[in-house]
């Protein structure tokens, strides 16, 4: 590894989508951050050390699972210390569980506006 520092960091990713509040919504219920704006067209949540964005975009065209004939674009990792109890909670804040599941020890959910995520073991990230 380099000694030189990074020319960047990751100070927040954005995600489109086709509300940009309930996007929002749903997101802070998942990983607890504070919706910090929230209007038609951008919604932001702030986290204890990145945001994550909501751009509303029309006629929005959600990412593919799996991506036979489109493209899934990104994906976020998640850990959870129980993958059951976590998809149980994510599922009832408005997830959909994918199916079939590509393996057993992580989980692939969609949010509402259909974009990929995968629930892993934390006990798996050290």
């Amino acid at each position: 590894m380099t000694t030189t520092p990074p020319p960047a960091r990751l100070a927040m990713l954005t995600l489109d989508c086709p509300d940009a509040p309930a996007s929002a919504a749903f997101w802070s219920a998942v990983l607890g951050w504070d919706v910090v704006h929230s209007e038609a067209a951008y919604a932001m949540l702030q986290g204890p050390t990145h945001a994550m964005g909501f751009g509303t975009v029309e006629d929005y065209e959600p990412p593919s699972w799996p991506n036979e004939h489109g493209s899934k674009q990104f994906h976020l990792d998640l850990a959870v210390a129980d993958l059951d109890a976590a998809q149980e909670t994510i599922v009832g804040l408005g997830a959909t569980a994918v199916d079939p599941q590509p393996g057993e020890t992580w989980r692939v959910l969609l949010d509402p506006a259909g974009h990929p995520f995968c629930l892993t073991k934390a006990e798996n990230w050290g």
